[in-house]
């Protein structure tokens, strides 16, 4: 009797396996990495693609291979194998495997040696991990399973993007979201014949543009230089088209860019520039000591110049021009330079004086301007301003900075204050009003 109940007991055991076995309530995507099987849950997977055409990120992290346009969605590609130190498959077309995945309302490419199959199993079979299962780190599996033979490591994909702040910034894991340049998405025979195409292809290339400089050149597409942005894409279009319209590489940014940047950068201010700021300067000064803020002054040369303008312009008026920038060698260098006199335009001559060494600028040039590091989005500690002098500045920060800047501009000047941006930069708000014309690019509040 006891054996009987001993076998049915058995045998209730049996059917209670075996109806949880057949009880699917986890699925995953499978795929293989060096030879092994993975798998990963099937709510975390977007969808599955095939890309050869992957756009590098300056500075990321070796895993990174680059961004990828997702049907216009730019999002960033970490190859699975190299993040887990394992060998990688070299593809003869160079055609990848990819998983795309939506990890926390984020999307990711993930590629993989060969994508396999679904797989659905019972939850209750996942066992946890153990060092023995995988070459990988045991904190990125979330368990191990069986099904019909074939053992499944199961990768936990939140542990593995999600990473902490501290992280993200050694490893420069882009984010979904970021804006980089990408090839151009796919258009159909029929979508190009279709009317209006040219100008949508145009619009699409030139996005593609906006995507791509802040990636390599860390200039970031906003109102402040989108006017010069579509002219100077109108004049790159030219003869170019398809591939041929899109940045590939630092030399081709630099290239674009060239024509962007305000007349005598890094040097002293040409006679002809120095004398159009100087006609766009006020015939009266509002005060009689100015107070100026150079933003991004580098070396000095373009404090040093706009000084030898102020003390032509305003022979009886007393100036202070807080003159800062973020890189430390060239501030450092600034207030002890030495000059050549045949380097130094005709209108800074009168200031300057000569030194056993050459020359430099007189002591009250000298005792005009405060020389500081300081990275400008910090605190900035000064008095009200009746001049703002950006050259070239506000496009290199994140469009976020600008405003922030632009902001601070409207907090700091005076009444009658004004902005000097660069040439092919422009405040375009309704409280901003021109004051000047190109080469000038000059602003004041309106009343």
């Amino acid at each position: 009797m006891a054996i009987v109940r001993d076998l049915e007991t058995v045998n209730a055991e049996l059917q209670e396996q075996k109806e949880r076995v057949e009880n699917v309530d986890f699925k995953m995507i499978t795929f293989s990495l060096a030879g092994k099987d993975y798998g990963v849950d099937i709510m975390n997977v977007k969808e599955i693609a095939k890309a050869d055409k992957f756009t590098y990120v300056p500075n990321a992290a070796s895993y990174v291979r680059g961004v990828y346009n997702l049907r216009g969605d730019i999002i960033p590609v970490i190859d699975l194998r190299s993040f887990f130190h394992l060998p990688v498959e070299q593809k003869e077309n160079g055609i990848e495997n990819m998983l795309i995945l939506t990890i926390e309302e984020r999307v990711y490419g993930t590629i993989v040696d060969k994508i396999d199959k679904v797989v659905g199993i019972n939850s209750e079979s996942i066992q946890p991990p153990h060092p023995i299962f995988g070459d990988i780190n045991i904190k990125f599996i979330s368990g191990v399973v069986e099904k019909q033979g074939d053992l499944y490591i199961i990768l936990d994909g939140v542990r593995i993007f999600s990473i902490s702040e501290d992280d993200k910034t050694k490893s420069r894991l882009p984010e979904s979201g970021d804006t980089y340049y990408m090839p151009p998405a796919y258009v159909s025979p029929a979508a190009q014949e279709a009317p209006g195409t040219d100008i949508s292809r145009a619009e699409s290339a030139l996005d593609f543009i906006r995507q791509s400089l802040p990636a390599i050149k860390r200039f970031y597409p906003s109102a402040i230089n989108e006017a010069w942005l579509r002219g100077r894409f109108a004049d790159w279009s030219v003869g170019r088209q398809g591939p041929e319209l899109q940045l590939k590489d630092l030399a081709e940014a630099d290239n674009f860019l060239a024509r962007f940047y305000s007349p005598s950068t890094g040097s002293f201010w040409e006679d002809e520039y120095a004398a159009a700021i100087k006609a766009a300067l006020p015939d009266q000064s509002s005060s009689s000591t100015i107070q100026i803020w150079n933003i991004g002054c580098g070396k000095g040369y373009e404090t040093f110049s706009f000084a030898c303008i102020l003390k032509s312009r305003y022979p009886n008026s007393r100036f202070k021009i807080w003159a800062n920038d973020n890189d430390i060698m060239a501030i450092s260098q600034a207030p002890n330079m030495l000059f050549d006199l045949d380097e130094v335009p005709e209108y800074c001559r009168a200031h300057m004086v000569r030194g056993p060494n050459g020359y430099t600028f007189n002591q009250e040039i000298k005792d005009s301007i405060l020389f500081e590091y300081h990275d400008v989005l910090n605190d900035n500690s000064l008095p009200d301003l009746d001049i703002i002098l950006a050259r070239d500045v506000l496009s290199f920060f994140q469009v976020p900075e600008q405003e922030k800047l632009v902001h601070e501009f409207t907090e700091r000047l005076k009444s009658r204050g004004f902005v000097i941006l660069g040439t092919n930069e422009e405040l375009t708000g309704a409280e901003w009003r021109s004051m000047a014309k190109r080469p000038v690019s000059a602003f004041t509040q309106r009343e």
